[in-house]
């Protein structure tokens, strides 16, 4: 049998008995994750709504920056985050690095641009089918915000879930800020890096076949989500 074959069938069998050091990183990883795409979501949509309905002077300045952000690699949201937290940085005395906090924080920035580029072009596809509709029965801006949210909420879902994937599957601002610390701030991908340098094979297509599950599930979700909003326009026409 190949060395892939007996890593591959041990790492199976990990996953199966559900490992202690596996079940914690995991856990770790859905935890810090989620909390980081529930706080990113709610500032992206908040920011995503605002430059949707609002009109102030920069305003293209604004999106031509937040879509700038899109591409921003992780490693310097990780440096940025760090030197705000490090002992010599403005938020040095909150003492978090290298915190399960930390890497929320660091998670949360990735997550923000996502959603609020997302919400925003949303937003604006409703804005240009019902907007002068709201506002000719009187709503302002940030009603007719809300009640669009609310109208194209499976489109919002899918938004989130999208938040959700691109903060789970990150690696390089997570290992930054939170040290990759065992028990403590080792999450999933930083766990399959670390494993794999130590040759610990087993352990890493362990953490990478539940990465992959959990991935999985998120596209089957978006796309029950998808297929929903589809049905649910079918009925509206």
């Amino acid at each position: 049998m190949s060395t892939l074959q007996e890593s591959l069938a041990t790492a199976v069998g990990l996953v199966l008995q559900a490992e202690p050091r596996l079940l914690q990183t995991v856990v770790l990883s859905l935890q810090v994750s989620g909390s980081a795409s529930l706080a990113g979501s709610i500032i992206g949509l908040a920011l995503g709504a605002w430059l949707a309905v609002s009109r102030f002077r920069g305003q293209r300045a604004v999106v031509g920056l937040l879509n700038t952000l899109l591409a921003m690699p992780s490693v310097v949201v990780g440096l940025l985050v760090y030197l705000l937290l490090s002992r010599q940085g403005p938020l040095g005395d909150w003492g978090i690095l290298f915190t399960p906090t930390a890497m929320v924080i660091a998670q949360s920035l990735l997550v923000v641009p996502l959603v609020a580029a997302l919400g925003r072009r949303l937003l604006l596809s409703a804005l240009a089918e019902g907007g002068d509709q709201l506002r000719s029965l009187g709503a302002g801006a940030t009603a007719t915000a809300l009640l669009l949210l609310l109208h194209e909420r499976y489109s919002v879902l899918t938004v989130l879930l999208t938040a959700f994937g691109r903060a789970i599957a990150e690696v390089g601002a997570v290992m930054i800020v939170g040290g990759n610390i065992d028990g403590v701030t080792r999450v999933m991908t930083t766990s399959i890096a670390l494993e794999t340098s130590k040759g610990d094979l087993p352990l890493a297509l362990a953490l990478g076949l539940v990465l992959l599950a959990v991935v999985g599930l998120l596209n089957a979700a978006i796309g029950l989500v998808q297929l929903r909003s589809g049905r649910q326009n079918e009925m509206a026409i």
